[in-house]
């Protein structure tokens, strides 16, 4: 039986991975690509317009035994992968939230590629540990943090920021912190007893995260809030309930305060409900995910009010402050419960300075143990543009929302169902006439079935307090006053046709 490896190939083969002199060629090359990408972004379908399956029939079953070049290469991203893309950075996406880019944001993510740093510890890469230390300092200071959340405030053993991936993993690293310090004074064996709180508009990605920590599905309450009350958690519904647990011997453990809930942009009230939790020593957290960002202008700071009483915060500057995906900044005001339950310390990677207690080793601050120089991009995007810049960009986007947000109010047969906090715009067609409201929800079903099927805008929708609306999120970064108004234009059209349609 022959070889598997074919000597001709093998012998005599330079083959380099990495030749500085071709890297700089086929970057420039990918560099002109990305930038005639965004130039012309705007002459894609938003919403891929792909059925599934489609690449399979395009692509070979098997990958090239020969090199390639890299020409043909750019030519089959054109061809067959552009089409399957749901243009997030096209400024006619006003789904979900956005997310969002910037030059110094892609600076930064080259260099971080470039270096390939693993900082797990402090010795691993040192001034990854550092920048990235330094820049979350930075960022509390623009959110008016409490110094107990800062390094600056209470050096490796007190509070402190830590770049996670997404909010998911910011609440699993706390829930499983709170949960150890808890079953440490009650036990292990009454893990079955902890009790989680968030609202019926916390994320989904809540209840995941209680279900990996080990929390009872019976014990994760979801606590329903009301349209009067603006999809808010109320406090004193809040208390009850904890009353309730209580006597029936459960122990409460975490409460998921929202800053901009993802439906809505609704805001829990952080003061009243942090006072309730700290009467029950119930861990809190505020995920600011998406609205957390405009906090850094002093109009929206006061969403923050009652941030001195909660155990941990995070928020996604890849939603609002122009960073690439994936960034998530967690800020703790005790590291060392997150350092307890995560730790781990096998004998290769032990060293002084870690043994010091002198530094700060991020792996036990997170789930996984590699970790990526992402402070490099904030670091970038905050020293490139400057605190006012981004406080423009925030108000820029909050302005475009209010600008739709006056359109809505000025056609009659469109309703705004919550008030517009930040640069969400929740709305509805409603004729209000003998529609019930089955048929004010199919219409807004048709409605936005039509528009996505343009391929010329793309928004999303949801459901809540039992109505069907439809979500505006203003925030791409290419984003211009010119899009919003054609987007406004476009989705009076759609409600052209179908009123006329449903009147014949």
């Amino acid at each position: 039986m022959g070889s598997l490896i074919n000597s001709d190939v093998t012998e005599g083969c330079d083959f380099k991975p990495l030749d500085p002199e071709e890297f700089r060629k086929q970057a420039h090359q990918m560099v002109d690509f990305i930038a005639d990408y965004y130039q012309k972004i705007e002459s894609y379908p938003v919403l891929s317009q792909v059925q599934p399956g489609y690449l399979h029939s395009r692509l070979p079953e098997t990958p090239p035994d020969e090199p390639e070049s890299f020409e043909k290469i750019l030519k089959d991203i054109e061809k067959d992968i552009i089409p399957g893309i749901t243009h997030w950075l096209s400024p006619n996406f006003f789904a979900f939230f956005p997310a969002t880019v910037s030059t110094a944001a892609f600076v930064g993510e080259m260099l971080c590629t470039c270096f390939n740093s693993v900082g797990f510890n402090w010795l691993a890469s040192p001034a990854a540990t550092e920048l990235e230390m330094v820049v979350m300092d930075w960022l509390a200071n623009m959110l008016k943090l409490p110094q107990t959340f800062m390094f600056s405030g209470g050096g490796t053993a007190g509070g402190g920021g830590v770049i996670q991936n997404t909010t998911s993993e910011a609440v699993l690293v706390t829930l499983i912190a709170a949960r150890d310090q808890l079953l440490d004074v009650i036990g292990v064996e009454s893990i079955c007893k902890l009790v989680v709180y968030g609202s019926d508009q916390t994320h989904s990605t809540f209840t995941k995260a209680c279900k990996l920590a080990g929390i009872d599905a019976c014990n994760i309450r979801s606590i329903p809030t009301t349209i009067e009350s603006g999809f808010s958690l109320s406090p004193s519904i809040f208390r009850k309930v904890v009353e309730a647990d209580v006597a029936a011997g459960l122990v409460p453990l975490y409460l998921c305060a929202t800053v901009g809930t993802t439906s809505t942009t609704a805001v829990d009230p952080v003061d009243p409900l942090a006072k309730v939790a700290n009467d029950y020593g119930i861990w809190i957290h505020v995920d600011a995910a998406y609205a957390g960002s405009a906090c850094i202008c002093p109009e929206f700071r006061h969403y923050l009010n009652g941030i001195d009483q909660v155990h941990s915060l995070s928020l996604s500057p890849h939603k609002w402050l122009l960073s690439y995906l994936d960034c998530c900044c967690l800020w703790v005001k005790d590291s060392s419960s997150l350092v307890r339950a995560l730790n781990t310390q096998p004998e290769y990677l032990r060293n002084k300075p870690s043994e010091s207690n002198e530094v700060v080793d991020y792996k036990d601050w997170q789930v996984g143990t590699g970790r990526r120089f992402k402070s490099l991009r904030l670091w970038l995007i905050l020293r490139s543009y400057g605190v006012v810049n981004l406080q423009r960009h925030i108000r820029s986007d909050v302005n475009m929302a209010k600008m739709f947000e006056g359109f809505i109010r000025l056609d009659p047969r469109f309703e705004l169902v919550v008030p517009r906090q930040f640069s969400l715009v929740c709305f509805r067609i409603n004729p209000k006439s003998h529609y019930g409201s089955n048929y004010i929800d199919m219409l807004n079903r048709k409605l936005l079935e039509w528009i996505n099927s343009t391929g010329r805008i793309y928004l999303t929708h949801t459901i809540v307090g039992g109505v069907y609306l439809l979500r505006f999120a203003v925030g791409a970064t290419l984003c211009e006053e010119r899009h919003v108004v054609a987007a406004w234009k476009l989705i009076k059209d759609g409600a052209d046709a179908l009123l006329k349609r449903s009147e014949e």
